[in-house]
């Protein structure tokens, strides 16, 4: 075998190996959890997120996919940031955190700290920001009852394109979430 194609084997057990100990980490996790529906596994929000990440937006950054699987895990279960950094590394685990609230602040105060904290964390963040909202969007509009207007989905939205920025990664992101919004607009 050819030194190249070592590397290549090498890079794609890692990426494997990435993705298991993701999807593990994430399913055990959110065991046992509902969307706001009350019927829907939690886990099924986190899969499509991923898959919009890498299917939608054309992602294959193996740090972004990590992140995105485990995008809720900090702030909505048990587990926390060294958790995901012994399993995952601290790449990983910064860009979960980068995508937390910190629940100890109050409401308004914690909307802007998180804002402020996306806008400075790194453009995986940014990215399965806009792939969370996204996905929150379309789970609401497709829903047969709402549990919050779709204009909360639309100004979510509109935060995360604003954090964004002009980040030539999120480009892919940045022009469906945009497109979303339109059309979201255009239906209410």
């Amino acid at each position: 075998m050819t030194e190249p194609a070592i590397r290549d084997a090498a890079e794609a057990m890692k990426r494997a190996e990435a993705w298991q100990k993701a999807v593990a980490v994430a399913a055990r996790a959110h065991h046992r959890q509902f969307r706001k529906d009350g019927r829907t596994p939690y886990i099924a929000h986190v899969y499509r997120v991923t898959m919009t990440v890498r299917d939608l937006f054309g992602c294959d950054d193996i740090i972004a996919l990590a992140a995105a699987l485990l995008h809720d895990t900090i702030e909505d279960t048990e587990r926390d940031y060294d958790d995901i950094e012994i399993v995952c590394g601290t790449e990983v685990a910064d860009v979960v955190a980068a995508l937390s609230k910190d629940m100890r602040l109050p409401e308004p105060k914690r909307e802007e700290a998180y804002d402020a904290q996306l806008a400075r964390g790194p453009w995986q963040a940014k990215l399965i920001k806009l792939a969370d909202t996204y996905d929150n969007y379309c789970d609401q509009a497709t829903a047969v009852t709402r549990p919050t207007p779709l204009f909360a989905a639309i100004s979510r939205m509109n935060r995360a394109l604003a954090i964004a920025g002009d980040d030539p990664r999120l480009a892919a992101g940045v022009r469906i979430v945009r497109e979303a919004v339109r059309q979201a607009e255009a239906a209410t």
